[in-house]
């Protein structure tokens, strides 16, 4: 007997990544603060493919998807391949009486800092490709560390980060002020698609599929756990009034101190009740922006120059020429993006400025509702923006026809980033501050 060889018996393999959801793995309660409305609720057990809204508001609170991780870190790859060929090779081309141009993706930023548009430029670049580019590094960072079992150093501040990076990622946006510039452009020369158009709209679609593919709530259990609810906390009834806060960033309920702030347990972010002077830098934003929107339409945001011949456009000018060449859906894409969308955010936040503190004679729900909306289109007027960059880069024919950028480029990138901001720093808790007199004390779990 102690002459045989010792026999072990296969281990089994654990896996690299827990899969059951954080509500699974814990028996503590977990609470939550909706970000739009302040009602503090406790989530229910979520399955894949289902989501936790807000009773009080329907702001969805928690999303819970199949293999968050696989899924996510597959995503971001395809998309980080589909980048790099789209930086790689020729974007379109054009050409008109024997002569052409063709640029790359990144010479629609580069070549605006020629034109003395540096800031545009800047802005260019980092919304389709640096910006865009970080966030999937960060992703998959993040997501490699959460399938080997070990979050990667710098994970919690690298997942703080992605957050604050979604609004500002505008590569679809780009993708229509493309089509909308080859659209002007296709009667008047020979357009050609090159190879990193195609991929840029892949990267695009990926892009958007890998956002809303984060599962933050299970991606934050992952790296941090979930830190014991405060004492004595009551669901059915606002965070504030308990001295209770929600972290914008992964969520976790904290108390705040006497002075009303604090500093999220599990990541680090710093809490208030409410957003500090919200409506006061709500109101300096949109009063600039809406300065800065004149000159926007009054000078030329463009200049064509054909045989010779130099023609200004303004915004409104663009969508009169393409009503007479008969592009009336793009006409009609050009004057929603630049000026419905801008004015109707301007009118939107003012307005809710105006009657946040008189919460009983209209409906807050209506209002966040509107709120939603006007946080969610305000990127989509950076189509004109966008537009005059790839038209600069691509029309180059010299006294043949080419065009430049003008004063209002920047006016008009300046208001949408103004107005995006304001719309970021107006707190939509105050719309709820004074509740209405009926509201439910329980959240619910419904099918995604």
């Amino acid at each position: 007997m102690l002459n045989q060889p010792l026999r072990f018996l296969p281990v089994p393999c654990e896996p690299q990544v827990d899969q059951a959801p954080p509500e699974v793995r814990t028996s503590r309660r977990r609470l939550r603060a909706c970000h739009e409305c302040d009602w503090l609720v406790a989530l229910p057990p979520l399955r894949p493919g289902q989501r936790a809204d807000c009773p009080r508001c329907g702001h969805t609170l928690v999303t819970r998807h199949h293999r968050p991780a696989q899924r996510s870190m597959a995503l971001a790859l395809a998309a980080m391949v589909a980048l790099l060929l789209a930086i790689s090779f020729p974007f379109v081309s054009f050409s008109v009486g024997g002569i052409g141009n063709r640029i790359e993706l990144t010479q629609t930023a580069t070549t605006l800092i020629g034109f003395h548009q540096p800031l545009v430029a800047i802005a260019v670049i980092l919304t389709i490709a640096v910006l865009p580019g970080l966030y999937l590094l960060g992703v998959i960072w993040l997501q490699l560390g959460l399938l080997q079992g070990q979050p990667l150093p710098a994970s919690r501040a690298i997942a703080r980060s992605l957050a604050h990076l979604n609004p500002w990622m505008m590569a679809d946006v780009f993708i229509i002020g493309a089509l909308v510039s080859l659209i002007k452009v296709a009667g008047l020369a020979q357009i050609e698609l090159g190879l990193s158009f195609w991929a840029f709209c892949v990267f695009a679609l990926l892009l958007l599929f890998t956002m809303q593919s984060i599962d933050s709530d299970w991606m934050w259990f992952s790296l941090a756990g979930e830190p014991q609810a405060p004492k004595d906390a009551r669901t059915g009834t606002t965070a504030a009034v308990q001295g209770l806060t929600g972290c914008p960033t992964c969520g976790l309920v904290n108390r705040l101190d006497a002075n009303g702030r604090g500093h999220c347990r599990r990541c680090g972010e710093g809490l208030r009740a409410r957003l500090p002077h919200s409506l006061q830098r709500t109101w300096a934003l949109l009063a600039t922006a809406a300065l800065m929107y004149i000159p926007a339409n009054v000078y030329p945001i463009m200049t064509t120059t054909s045989l010779g011949h130099s023609s200004p456009s303004t915004i409104i000018g663009g969508v009169v020429e393409l009503i007479q060449m008969g592009s009336w859906p793009v006409a009609a894409v050009i004057f929603v993006a630049s000026v419905i969308v801008p004015v109707g955010k301007l009118v939107a936040l003012s307005w809710l400025c105006l009657v946040v503190k008189r919460s009983g004679e209209l409906n807050a729900a209506s209002r966040t509702w509107l709120y939603r909306i006007t946080e969610f289109i305000g990127r989509w007027s950076m189509i004109d923006v966008f537009v005059v960059a790839i038209l600069v880069a691509l029309i180059r024919a010299g006294s043949l026809m080419s065009v430049t950028p003008g004063p209002a480029a920047l006016a008009f990138g300046a208001v949408v980033v103004l107005t995006m901001l304001a719309a970021m720093t107006f707190d939509p808790r105050l719309i709820w501050d004074t509740p209405p007199a009926h509201d439910p004390d329980t959240t619910q779990g419904t099918s995604g």
